[in-house]
């Protein structure tokens, strides 16, 4: 009797295995893409995968589903480890009704929502799918508004991350848009919430499935996406590397993760030269010493912030989190002195690194992001103004800008900033300012923190002056020298006391450490409060 009885339960397990049929595993893989399960399996730490409702599977006779009913309905969840550390999934089947969603498969997403909220767990959701499954009506819309609730209830709880792999197109959308990151693999997936048919019959609009929704699109323009690859084992890998500097909750921290050559370097000096490695003396792995040769002294010329970024973090740690969208200003991840962080930096390449609409929109999400999962933030200030203009006006920088403000303000993890060169005017204060909450603020010696430009500031306040001068602009340039030396240097806001400290550029990276090292207990106390009105 055992027999027959595990015999029966092996032919079960094995036409789950099979999917949609060899046939249509076949037609996925020409396509370019992985099945539901090869993708769990480069993703998950070998051996330790565990999957949840295998056998469940759609009620629906009509239309003929009773003969494409498959066991799992569509969808593999489960849960394993990456790096160890416990996470859960949903992959999407394409092989099985082309990994429509219906009753069953949504229940199954919601079931395992539901798990890694309880667990405090992160979930990763792979979507490879055709959409609503239009055969089982109402039931389809209602699994998408309870996988949304899901969502919503976990934003800022578990670490959320969506990744397209395919198409993901109307209602489906809006899942990986509430959550923490989106990753999208380039040819292969598509998001969109009216296809190409719809849109050329509604606005006669004729465009490709690409053009609408491709991953160049959500990386470069609609800022969508936050991480693009090439194919699905770098992404997944990417993944991989993301949950690293991830906690598994709010209710946590980041671990230390040392670099092993850092390591290494440390305790040689420490055991072999006796404790050589002291305060005021550049450690071994200090990458700050031409940090000066990076950045020039002239505050119009540029320079790219990401080699500012490889000096003052640990040895490619960096990873950069929507790097093609609003390049004018940079975050990301990283690790300094094995202490997961968040960057937040202008990028004075790009507009020369003032804050529009898009950059403002970037920064806040990412800041609150790193707010809810308790990592600390690095601010590099090298900013002239947000962005002048009708365009932005009308945009709404207003209220964009207010988002910004509102992060940083909100945030309560340890907010440290570094002004590099220039921080003029409201930008000033939007980039972690002193007023705005930042613990510790570092200013280099050639750091210029005013109102606005001297050039500006002298056109303004002696513009009588000059125009009575015989030689006006030798009258001009002088009055922009004197102001400069007055009012532009980082000691008149260090005797109000804006800036903690004056620090040397080569001395960055180890004030950064010895900050963080400080603020690593801090608490503060917040009068209880919903969200509040966070500006649209």
């Amino acid at each position: 009797m055992w027999k027959e009885r595990l015999s029966a339960l092996d032919k079960r397990r094995k036409r789950i295995l099979q999917a949609g049929g060899q046939d249509r595993i076949e037609k996925q893989h020409k396509s370019g893409k992985l099945t539901a399960r090869e993708r769990i399996e480069m993703l998950f730490d070998p051996g330790t995968f565990v999957e949840v409702d295998n056998f469940i599977e759609s009620r629906i006779d009509d239309f003929g589903l009773d003969k494409k009913r498959v066991p799992g309905d569509g969808v593999v969840t489960g849960y394993g480890e990456i790096g160890g550390k416990t996470v859960f999934v949903s992959s999407e089947d394409f092989t099985v009704i082309g990994g429509s969603l219906g009753e069953y498969h949504s229940m199954k997403i919601a079931r395992i929502q539901d798990m890694a909220y309880d667990m405090k767990a992160p979930i990763i959701m792979i979507n490879d799918s055709g959409g609503a499954r239009i055969e089982e009506g109402i039931d389809s819309l209602s699994g998408y508004a309870n996988i949304f609730l899901r969502n919503t209830k976990a934003s800022g709880v578990i670490p959320q991350i969506a990744v397209i792999v395919g198409p993901c197109s109307g209602g489906a959308c809006y899942s990986p848009a509430i959550c923490d990151y989106i990753f999208m693999v380039e040819d292969i997936g598509k998001m969109f919430i009216t296809g190409p048919q719809v849109v050329k019959t509604v606005v006669n609009e004729t465009c490709t499935v690409e053009e609408l929704g491709g991953a160049a699109v959500h990386a470069t323009k609609s800022g969508v996406t936050h991480f693009t690859y090439k194919d699905e084992e770098t992404c997944f890998a990417g993944i991989r590397k993301l949950l690293s500097y991830l906690p598994s909750s709010y209710l946590e921290k980041p671990k230390m993760i040392k670099d092993k050559e850092d390591t290494s370097a440390k305790k040689s000096l420490l055991y072999n030269l006796n404790n050589l490695v002291r305060r005021n003396k550049i450690e071994p792995y200090d990458h700050c010493e031409d940090l000066t040769d990076i950045v020039p002294d002239n505050s119009r010329k540029a320079y790219d912030v990401l080699d500012v970024i490889d000096r003052i973090c640990d040895k490619d740690s960096f990873m950069e989190v929507q790097k093609d969208f609003a390049k004018n200003i940079v975050v990301g991840h990283a690790r300094i002195g094995g202490q997961s962080v968040g960057i937040v930096a202008n990028q004075p390449m790009v507009l020369a690194g003032s804050l529009d609409c898009d950059s403002s929109d970037k920064a806040a999400r990412f800041i609150r992001t790193c707010d809810c999962y308790n990592i600390p933030l690095v601010v590099l200030v090298d900013v002239p103004a947000f962005m002048p203009g009708t365009a932005q006006e009308h945009k709404g920088i207003i209220r964009h800008g207010a988002k910004m403000l509102y992060a940083f303000s909100e945030a309560t993890v340890p907010k440290i900033s570094v002004i590099m060169r220039k921080a003029y005017g409201g930008a000033y204060i939007a980039m972690n300012s002193k007023n705005m909450g930042a613990d510790v603020v570092y200013a280099w010696p050639g750091a210029e923190i005013a109102v606005m430009g001297a050039e500006g500031a002298v056109n303004i306040a002696f513009k009588r002056t000059i125009s009575e001068a015989e030689n006006k602009e030798e009258t001009r340039e002088q009055l922009v020298q004197e102001y400069k030396e007055k009012f532009m240097n980082p000691y008149v806001a260090a005797s109000r006391g804006f800036v903690t400290e004056v620090i040397k550029p080569s001395e960055t990276r180890r004030r950064l450490m010895a900050a963080m090292k400080m603020l690593k207990n801090k608490q503060v106390a917040e009068i209880p409060k919903k969200h509040g009105n966070i500006p649209l």
